[in-house]
């Protein structure tokens, strides 16, 4: 057993300990953080203009502090990211995360110093859970790889700024440093291609240990290694234990990642953002996410049903229900206040609060009143390709409110398999049957014939791929839209049917 292996369990147990403590106080915990957050904002210009001398309690912050997203919030931004200082937290941010925003175009998440140690830390602490839970820490003395965004860093008004994922490259610490992979050079690489290519060359005599990514951009790099070597990833790499994977849901893409590697890999699912670190996987034996509540960031839940109603009601985790879609709203030591962060999450534990990510309040399908969300639709497709065999690379989902005369609407699926059903009615059948049992509006809507029974339109082999490059969205931190409530995106796709 090497050094930094012993080192690594002594340093994981530690941090066991720690988590434990506020683990077992968690409303205590939360408490704490409300309190030490409104008192730094009291010193912004955000907290002058909404009186947070005067709030003591989390009712008095409902009544002063309306619930925002970016476009709501976007004044405020704009001053910091003139370089005004004391906007929104003390100060002038430490860097801006730039994403793409889909009504404002660009958009400029502020993070602060306190804000990125806790993303560093909650990054190093997923993977020290791992440690102390399995005892597997061997892993730790191989090479690893990360992959992520350019960490080419632009300059706006004496505030950094580029992509979470590259902002955190700055951050790997010293002890990683000769185990990390790709070079910094490749790293810097923009286009998307070409840096996976020059990954595959750089990687593919390694001993890589773990890897980590978006799935369907580690899904690439895994084909490239195959078509490069041909070899199963498993095979290659023979001491590849760990995939680390947040941002999107792995289970749509596990059987194809087995049918890469060769055998089963453990993986630690993470839930972070621009606006913060929220929660990670913390046991190989149960599902769901540890929310994190001494990160720097105070969480409300409002249900996602009576989100859009005219006085949604706002609750903190001691009211959290098991079961319940809630949007999650956030205020953070970066000096965003409850701001909408656009995801929904279900509790499935209470002790401890654990959750999974059931989708994004702006991506549903409710064109007739159903309202699915991505975690229905997810769900849905693994019970059709279970039930047929079928192997599935991407797909996403539209409603189709202007069908062929006399024909009803439907959803459609535009699908891209790895291996089609022998039989595909079996697979509609099936698909449609599990959506039906998720949501009752849906089967509502179908026994109503309202709606027919979906239908699916075949995407070619690569034709993901080939859209995301042509919306200028290929690599990164990029991500599929699982579904939407309108023809955009299906659109786009049309062009690459097979």
């Amino acid at each position: 057993m090497s050094l930094k292996t012993i080192a690594a369990k002594i340093f994981a147990h530690r941090i066991a300990k720690r988590t434990d403590t506020w683990v077992n106080t968690p409303i205590e915990t939360q408490e704490k953080v409300f309190k030490k957050l409104i008192a730094k904002g009291s010193e912004t210009k955000f907290g002058k203009d909404h009186g947070f001398n005067t709030i003591k309690t989390h009712n008095d912050f409902i009544a002063q502090v309306p619930i925002r997203d970016y476009e709501e919030l976007k004044d405020y931004v704009n001053l910091a990211v003139d370089g005004k200082e004391n906007i929104l937290w003390p100060g002038k941010p430490l860097y801006f995360a730039k994403t793409s925003g889909t009504t404002s175009g660009a958009k400029y998440i502020p993070i602060t110093e306190g804000s990125i140690k806790e993303q560093v830390k909650a990054s190093r602490n997923a993977i020290l859970n791992y440690i102390h839970e399995t005892g597997k820490a061997d892993f730790v003395s191989g090479k690893m790889i990360f992959l992520q965004g350019s960490p080419v860093l632009q300059e706006k008004n004496g505030v950094k700024l580029g992509r979470l994922s590259g902002i955190s490259a700055h951050y790997v610490p010293n002890y990683l440093q000769k185990n990390r992979m790709p070079s910094w050079e490749t790293n810097c690489i923009e286009d998307w291609e070409t840096k996976v290519n020059a990954i595959v060359e750089e990687t593919k005599n390694e001993d890589m240990t773990v890897i980590a990514g978006i799935p369907s951009w580690v899904q690439m790099y895994f084909e490239k290694l195959k078509e490069n070597t041909n070899e199963y990833v498993g095979d290659l790499f023979k001491n590849f234990e760990l995939f680390i994977y947040g941002g999107v849901n792995y289970e749509p893409y596990r059987k194809k990642f087995e049918s890469l590697i060769g055998r089963k890999v453990a993986s630690i699912e993470l839930f972070p953002a621009s606006e913060g670190f929220f929660a990670y996987q913390n046991s190989q034996k149960e599902n769901g996410m540890l929310l994190l509540l001494d990160a720097g960031i105070f969480y409300e839940f409002v249900r996602s049903n009576e989100f859009f109603d005219e006085h949604p009601k706002r609750i903190t985790l001691k009211d959290v229900e098991v079961g319940i879609d809630y949007v999650m709203i956030i205020s953070t030591n970066a000096g965003l206040w409850a701001y909408n962060l656009g995801d929904t999450i279900r509790f499935i534990s209470v002790s401890p609060f654990k959750i999974v990510v059931s989708g994004r309040i702006k991506h549903f399908i409710s064109a007739f009143g159903e309202h699915v969300i991505a975690k229905e639709v997810e769900e849905a497709m693994l019970v059709a390709t279970k039930a047929t065999d079928a192997s599935v690379s991407e797909f996403t989902v539209a409603p189709q409110i202007s069908p062929n005369e006399n024909e009803l609407p439907y959803h459609e699926w535009f699908i891209e398999f790895e291996k089609f059903p022998s039989h595909m009615d079996v697979f509609i059948q099936e698909l449609d049957s599990a959506l039906q049992k998720q949501n009752s509006y849906y089967y509502d809507l179908i026994v109503g014939k309202v709606l027919q029974t979906l239908k699916i339109t075949p995407v070619k082999s690569g034709g993901f791929l080939e859209y995301m490059k042509s919306i200028g969205k290929l690599g990164g931190q990029n991500k599929v839209q699982r579904l939407s409530n309108d023809r955009k995106v299906a659109e786009g796709l049309s062009k690459y049917k097979s």
